[in-house]
């Protein structure tokens, strides 16, 4: 099979009790220069602002044509109507459409226990693949700041909650301001249901 590409996906907000769940997609080219990867690492391992830094540099390797990324996210009502899974299989069909990849001349790298459509015959599930492999850190960073901003974003809506600090997680803070004010439409009704008692 002749590669020219490689692709590293991942994911972010698969745990939260509230907000989408997103993942994010980066494509390279096989000679792809590393040193244009930058500090990227892990996501979760990286300040606020240092994967805020990342982010916008990636961007600007995308618009000057040295790479692709793409991020896709899915609300809350729907992962509760089909479910987490389903949703991030969707999030990862959208972002393999949107960079045109080509399943014949790719070589997709997943992080944890992600998977990508059959047609990718040459794929690989890497445990802990934000740690090891860079261009999955710069998926999983692309996904976690455009996630996270959407969060900000909403908190304006839904100051009670403090979205901007938790970012939807099921934080001790999170779960006592659950209990006071009820669930808002950015809530995973079926996650809360699960983990807070006499919510729903």
């Amino acid at each position: 099979m002749n590669i020219s590409y490689i692709v590293g996906i991942d994911e972010a907000g698969r745990g939260p009790l509230a907000g989408p769940v997103a993942v994010g997609l980066v494509c390279i080219p096989k000679n792809f220069n590393k040193k244009l990867f930058g500090k990227a690492k892990d996501s979760k391992m990286l300040s606020e602002k240092v994967r805020e830094e990342i982010f916008l540099e990636t961007k600007k390797l995308h618009k000057e044509g040295l790479l692709k990324y793409a991020v896709s996210m899915v609300q809350a009502k729907a992962i509760d109507e089909k479910g987490i899974s389903y949703a991030i299989k969707l999030c990862i069909k959208r972002c393999l459409k949107k960079c045109e990849v080509d399943p014949l001349k790719t070589r997709v790298l997943l992080d944890g226990s992600l998977k990508a459509p059959k047609e990718f015959k040459n794929q690989q599930t890497i445990i802990k693949g934000d740690q090891k492999e860079k261009v999955i850190s710069l998926a999983s960073i692309m996904a976690k700041v455009t996630r996270d901003r959407w969060m900000k974003r909403i908190a304006q809506k839904y100051p009670e909650y403090g979205f901007e600090i938790h970012k939807g997680y099921g934080t001790k803070k999170h779960r006592e301001l659950i209990q006071k004010h009820g669930l808002c439409p950015i809530h995973r009704k079926s996650f809360c249901k699960n983990s807070i008692r006499g919510v729903l």
